[in-house]
This record gives structure tokens, sequence and C-alpha cells, in this order.
């Protein structure tokens, strides 16, 4: 059901080529989408409705949701789905709210100051998937941030649902209600993203677009990334598992399941020490498998190229596979995990110790599940306030402050052949360079 790949012994230079990894070929799926895109930039709303019923098969009268069914959508909520959202909404309220970032003014010289002022997008596109599944807690993660971030304009787009009569799925609905968002599309796709950064009759265009999706959102965000920013390029969704003899089977199997269970090319890999954990994680996975409600999507992905149990020699040996592997979920099941997850340098989110599996970061962890995949962990961050705030520099200089750095500008200039810098400050005195230095 899941390979094993034996990496005891010695570790390749290049680890990479040797750990498992959905082939996900964004750049192919450029192509597809680059008509697509120009369409909705040429057509607007027309084209969006027509690409709607050709991939979604739903014939639109408008893009936008009406407001009514929002808040029918609400009304009509599983009260036990509502106090979980309720409390997922909380809890990640709690933790955002203490990633907003204060200005910071510096006195660089008497009289000459830099201030660092964090200002928020103007306006964002949050996408939430559809499809094989249903993600109200993609709206939570999405919104919360840029609520905390205190960005002035924000709107959700999801799938058109067939069953729905052409609405997102009312959960999705639902949990827009419950964050107070008014303004919501059902389109998906690429044409979502075009929709977003064009704009179009229907909606207004933005400055960024976050939240995941399949390979043709993924190829859209590309396309238009400098038209619009963007957070990430979400490829398939992955979990590494770092675990020696002391994990129990029992659990390590059945957080690999729960990621599988995402999509046929969701990556599962353990990483671990311990020959007897792998045996004990093998012969426990089939009777997990054959009990979940997906076991046909769960058997795919868990055998296919992406997922596998790789064997190391010990736990340092781990560290520098997960590392290399930069999972955008990674648990640590050992002895020490607290210890071990302080040194991990690569990942989206850590998950430390038996009781803290990925399942609680997708909804009430107070984390954010819009994490980096695809190895991007090594250098990209997850979704947080941060990623709707820029850093703006405030220059205020007194006259004696640019006296005092005259001279050294016009050195600098004059050094980078650049003699206009320098006459832009000698302009303000006189054209001589003040003494001051």
């Amino acid at each position: 059901m899941i390979s094993r790949t034996d990496l005891r012994g010695s570790l390749p230079r290049d680890l990479r080529v040797v750990l498992p990894r959905a082939e996900l070929d964004v750049e192919a799926a450029l192509e597809a989408v680059r008509p697509i895109c120009e369409d909705v930039h040429h057509r607007g709303a027309e084209a969006v409705r027509e690409l709607t019923a050709r991939f979604d098969g739903v014939e639109l009268a408008s893009t936008r949701v009406p407001a009514a069914e929002i808040t029918k959508a609400l009304e009509n909520l599983d009260p036990r789905v509502r106090a979980a959202l309720e409390e997922s909404i909380r809890r990640a309220r709690l933790v955002h709210r203490d990633q907003r970032r204060t200005d910071v003014t510096t006195q660089v010289v008497p009289g000459g100051t830099v201030t660092e002022r964090w200002v928020p997008v103007e306006r964002v596109g949050l996408y939430v998937p559809g499809g094989r599944a249903v993600y109200p807690s993609s709206v939570v993660m999405n919104v919360v941030p840029a609520q905390e971030a205190g960005v002035p304009s924000l709107a959700v787009t999801s799938p058109a649902q067939k069953e729905f009569g052409g609405l997102p799925h009312p959960t999705i609905l639902a949990a827009c209600a419950l964050l107070g968002v008014e303004e919501v599309y059902a389109v998906g796709g690429a044409q979502a993203v075009a929709m977003f950064a064009y704009g179009t009759e229907e909606c207004e265009p933005v400055t960024m677009v976050t939240g995941p999706g399949n390979i043709w959102v993924a190829a859209a965000k590309r396309l238009l990334k400098g038209v619009i920013g963007i957070d990430s390029e979400a490829g398939p969704t992955e979990i590494a598992i770092l675990a020696d003899a002391t994990a129990d089977p029992v659990h390590v199997a059945a957080d690999l399941i729960s990621q599988a269970e995402h999509d046929v090319i969701a990556a599962s890999v353990l990483v671990t020490d311990s020959v007897e954990l792998a045996d004990a994680v093998e012969r426990e996975l089939p009777g997990q498998v054959a009990a979940t409600k997906h076991g046909e999507r769960v058997t795919e992905a868990l055998s296919g190229r992406q997922s596998g149990i790789l064997l190391v020699d010990d736990m340092e040996a781990g560290l520098r596979v997960v590392d290399a592997y930069a999972a955008e979920h990674l648990e640590i099941q050992t002895a020490d995990a607290a210890a071990l997850a302080a040194r991990v340098r690569n990942a989206g989110a850590i998950f430390v110790g038996a009781h803290a599996p990925v399942s609680l970061g997708d909804y009430l962890a107070g984390s954010n599940h819009v994490l980096p995949t695809g190895g991007c962990a090594c250098h990209s961050s997850g979704l947080s306030v941060q990623t709707f705030l820029r850093g703006i520099h405030v220059v205020d200089y007194t006259r004696e402050a640019l006296a005092c750095s005259a001279a050294h500008v016009c050195v600098l200039a004059d050094a980078e052949d650049l003699p206009a810098h320098g006459a832009a400050v000698r302009a303000r005195f006189g054209w001589e360079i003040p003494d001051e230095a």
C-alpha cells in the first residue's frame, strides 16, 4: 500500500532527488489558463459566466451570491457545525491578533528618523476551493488574518455547485456570514483568479489573491502575479511525520490517512529510525483504510510516488531528511518531540507530540492551515496577518540632519557615477556641500 525507501548507511548529498514528491506541472498548465484569463480580461462577467457553464455545468444569472442566500445558509446551518466554526474563528482571532505589527520609529541621527509603517493592502480576493470536499475552514483561515490586518475590502469566491442551484456549498456561505463577509462569488478555477485580477462589471479588481486551489488556480496565480499579489502557488497537500520507536503506530497510520483523504495526489510521508515502527504502521494501514469513507482515494494517494516510508539511521539523519523535504505539515512523534521540533528549520507548520495531529491545525488549533507546499517551506511562510501588510519606510530629516549627511551622499553618488544624485543635495545648500560630515 505504501512504498519504503532505505536511507540508512549514508544520505545522498542532494536529498531532494530521493524524496517522494507529487508531480505538478504548473508550467504546462499555464498555456491552458492563459486564454481563459485573457478572455475574462477582455469580456469580463460574460466570459466568467460562460466559463462557469463550460467547466462547472452551471448557468449563472450573476456571479455574485445574493445576500439573502448567505443569510439563509447561516439560518439553516447545523447548530453543532455553527458552534465548531465559531470556536474555530475565536481561536484563530486570538492567534492572528497577536501577529499585528506596530509602527517603529528609529532616530538615525539627531533630527533624522526613519519610521516603518505597516499598511494593509487595499482589497483582497480570497479563494476557497470546492469539488471533492467542502472547506468552510478555509474561509476562516483566509478571512481572519485579512480582517485582523485591517484590510478594508475583501471578497470570497468558491466554485458554483450544481447540486446547490449554482451557489457555493451552503456551509461555505454560512462561514462567510459568521465572519461578516457580504461579498461572495460563485466562481472557481482560473476564471476566478482572473475575475479578481482584472475586475468585471460585477466584481471590482483586487490587489491580492490568497487561498489554495487546484493546478488551474495555481497556474492562474503564477500567470497573473504582478497584476496581483499572491500568497503562494498551492500544490497537493502533504504531511511528513518524524517518529521514533516511542510513537504509536495507530496514531501514525491515522495521521497519514487523514492527509491522504484530501486528494489522490496528496502526500503522506513517514520518516523513522525504527524498523519496528515502520512494520507496525504498514500492518495498521490496510485496516484503517478499509474502515474510512474515502478508502479508494486514500489507497491511491498512499500508493503513489508522492507517499512513502523513509528509514534513517537516527533522529539526526531524520532531521536532515525532514528539513530537505520542507513539509507543509510536519508532525514530530518522538520521545523528545519538543526539543527536535525546536531544531527544525523548514516546515509550514510543526505539530509537536502525540496530541497535536494535523487535523487539529486544520480546524481548531488557532494556527493557519494555508501553508506552503512542494518544498516551498524552505523559503516561504504560511498565511498570516503579515501576508496582508506592507512595510513603508517614512524618512523625515531636518535641514541640519541632511547637512551632516550631505558629504557622504555626494561621495557615494560620485562613486556610482550618478552626479545628479549629489546635485539634488547640493541644491539645498546653495550648491555647496556643508562642512558637517
